[in-house]
């Protein structure tokens, strides 16, 4: 862009924090506003004039009180900084006399007055700057171009470029900030004056938006590109571009990344257009968006075109109409068409060109994923779509999200490319044996009596579990509950429950979906045995269906790998201890066998990497089963010799016994029991296994645990 005003307005800014080149990367407001008008025409300069500016917090640091002078007593009279702006415009516009003509363009000291302080203070306070604060001159850009070999660019300041013209300013009759800007008035005389003769005609300019797109496959500098971390998961492309206001991004250059279940992460990666504008975005770190703080770390041109790259003909297409908003729609039933689409949007939201401004989202085959997007042609449109998040379209209510240029395409990819290892063309229970807690009957028959519980707060107990589903206690089978653990053994958020039925899993889902778990709303979904067993095995269950277990070795066991058979507690021949109550063998599981290593079958044989069949090597482990604590049961054991009463090392038992058939061991020893998993039986005696000897030794010792009851501990 070329102009030639007739004047320039040397624009200097002081906030109540840092100041010279770290002017800005503190975040803190604007207090005072300085400027002098030159007649680019006659070459004169007018009268210096300061505008205070209260802030929001009148706390001024050491260094903005000693170099400005300003006292908090004087801010606390002046006006905010939405007045102050307008009170300036109105003076200049009288001053240079916009009325006849006359244009004028702003002139600071590099980029920080207006990329970094007055543009990002003006977007968080929701300011609206007039047209004029989009582009200024760089004083030091238009010395350097006067005069390239004079020194470094970055080592230029005011009194470099004085010392260079033979520019002396007598400081004594002025305030530190009236003598900058009193420096720069002279150093621009001097260079329109002869001989330099210079023209002030390029200006920078700020853009007033972001432009969305696609990125195209080509190569991306690596020093023009962030990372941003620690985004809310709901932000969009525009949020991100306000958070960066005052720097331009390059079309469609902010590109926000999902995780592996196609959710948002919280990051981004965002391209500006050079490497200038990188370098002050990451001045921004830690700089805050709303309540939230923004990491801003550097990242590659790689990064970015992993994210935002994409070379599918639909999506160009799809996004080929410029300066539309973008919402995406989840959880679409899969028999949604592009009509049903529009009415559920219209008539407050009307869709961009119907039904091709909607772009469903399917895998290769075509089967829908129940994602699509919807295009907008306005903020208005778009904020009215967005008011029927959780509405119902058929018979499922639908999710309706913010979303980017980038996003569509991430998704796009994430769906349309081929699996890394192919599909196993039967189930994987056809592969793997049905572990004994999961009825095989319900397995091969897919009834929906199971109940996936997802978004638990990771200290929740089975006890939680059980207040959390209320009357539905009552319908969980023995040894129902089924933690889900991950790679390194912490919880997982999720939980399996198994029900006495399908209906009663049902109402138990439709009940409980969203209700809260210390402060956590936890989702509730029917499922059925195999899908559980799927998922307890290192699967995974989501919207696009099951996924089996992954391989991550370079080679798969043989077929004649099979697990061994859980064998009961008790075997038969066993001695029981006195008053132990007896225990139906059908409520006696195995240890969990995903926890223990298994010996594999002697072959000399192999399968490549591309045989189209799945194994156990878990990605994430279940918790052993457990049942509320009036039910008794045994815990699980290893294979014993005949005629032992319990199962031998590694695991030892203590017995627990009690003076009073009153006393209930699951609230007097309440710290035992949320360790170890222990099995009471019905009388004032209980069983309670320990992982180890070591471990053991600490509750022996301790006879008074549980409200002061007197218990006998004895090691077994």
């Amino acid at each position: 862009m070329t102009v030639n005003p007739d004047y320039l307005v040397l624009l200097f800014t002081t906030t109540s924090g840092a100041i010279g080149d770290q002017l800005g990367s503190d975040e803190k407001e604007i207090v005072q506003l300085v400027w002098q008008v030159v007649d680019l025409t006659n070459k004169k300069a007018g009268e210096v004039n300061e505008l205070l500016v209260k802030p929001d917090h009148i706390e001024l640091s050491e260094e903005c009180q000693e170099v400005s002078g300003l006292t908090e007593e004087a801010l606390a009279t002046s006006a905010p900084l939405e007045e102050a702006i307008d009170e300036l415009t109105q003076r200049l516009c009288a001053e240079v006399d916009t009325g006849a003509g006359n244009t004028f363009c702003f002139c600071t000291d590099g980029q920080l007055h207006i990329r970094q302080v007055l543009h990002p203070e003006a977007s968080s306070k929701n300011i609206l700057l007039p047209e004029c604060f989009f582009s200024f001159f760089d004083l030091r850009k238009e010395f350097k171009q006067k005069f390239p070999s004079d020194g470094e660019f970055k080592d230029l300041d005011l009194q470099i470029m004085a010392d260079h013209l033979n520019v002396v300013v007598d400081s004594s009759s002025h305030a530190f900030i009236a003598h900058k800007v009193q420096q720069m008035s002279d150093i621009v005389l001097a260079l329109i004056s002869e001989p330099e003769s210079h023209t002030f005609s390029c200006p920078e300019k700020v853009n007033d938006k972001f432009e969305t797109g696609t990125c195209k496959m080509e190569r991306v500098d690596d020093n023009t590109v962030i990372r941003a971390r620690g985004l809310p998961w709901q932000s969009s492309d525009q949020d991100i571009a306000r958070f960066f206001r005052g720097l331009n991004i390059a079309k469609g250059g902010a590109a926000l990344c999902l995780n592996a279940q196609g959710r948002r992460n919280g990051e981004a990666l965002v391209r500006f257009e050079s490497e200038e504008h990188r370098d002050l975005a990451l001045q921004r770190h830690k700089h805050h968006m709303g309540t939230r703080y923004i990491e801003v770390y550097k990242a590659t041109g790689e990064d970015f075109l992993k994210i935002a790259g994409g070379t599918s003909n639909e999506v160009a297409n799809f996004l080929s109409r410029e300066n539309q908003i973008i919402i995406r729609m989840r959880g679409l039933p899969f028999t949604a068409t592009a009509e049903q689409v529009l009415q559920f949007f219209s008539p407050a939201c009307p869709v961009t060109d119907g039904s091709e401004g909607i772009l469903f989202v399917r895998f290769p085959d075509g089967r829908p994923t129940g994602d699509a997007f919807v295009l907008f042609s306005c903020e208005e449109h778009a904020q009215n779509a967005l008011k029927k998040h959780k509405d119902i379209l058929g018979k499922r209510y639908i999710e309706l999200f913010k979303s980017t240029a980038a996003e569509v395409q991430q998704v796009l990819n994430r769906y349309s490319s081929a699996p890394l290892i192919s599909v196993a063309p039967s189930p994987i229970l056809s592969v793997v044996p049905q572990p004994t807690f999961v009825p095989p009957t319900a397995a091969v028959t897919g009834v929906r009596d199971c109940v996936r519980l997802r978004g638990l707060p990771y200290d929740a107990t089975i006890q939680d579990i059980l207040v959390f589903l209320g009357e539905y206690t009552a319908d969980i089978k023995p040894h129902g509950v089924h933690m889900v653990l991950n790679q390194q053994g912490r919880p997982s958020g999720d939980a399996f429950i198994q029900m006495r039925s399908a209906e009663r899993a049902f109402l138990a889902a439709q009940r409980c979906h969203k209700r809260s778990m210390k402060e956590r709303y936890v989702e509730v979904f029917a499922c059925s045995a195999q899908e559980m067993n799927i998922v307890l095995m290192g699967g995974t269950l989501n919207r696009s269906g099951l996924s089996p277990p992954p391989c991550k070795l370079r080679r798969l066991s043989p077929p004649s790998y099979s697990f061994h058979p859980g064998t009961t507690v008790l075997p038969a021949g066993a001695v029981l201890p006195a008053g132990v109550l007896p225990v139906e063998p059908t409520a006696i599981y195995p240890s969990q066998f995903l926890l223990s290593p298994r010996p594999l079958a002697p072959t000399t044989a192999f399968y490549p990497a591309n045989n189209p069949l799945y194994m156990n090597y878990t990605a994430y482990y279940p918790s052993p089963p457990g049942s509320p604590p009036n039910i008794s049961y045994f815990p699980a054991g290893h294979t014993s010799s005949a005629g032992s009463v319990l199962s031998a090392p590694p695991t030892a038992l203590i017995r627990m016994q009690g003076h009073a058939h009153s006393h209930a061991y699951n609230s007097g020893v309440k710290e035992i029991l949320s360790m170890v998993h222990g099995y009471q039986p019905g009388n004032s005696d209980a069983l309670v296994t320990l992982p180890s000897m070591l471990s053991a030794k600490q509750p022996i010792g301790d006879h008074t645990v549980g409200g002061g009851a007197y218990l006998d501990l004895q090691l077994l």
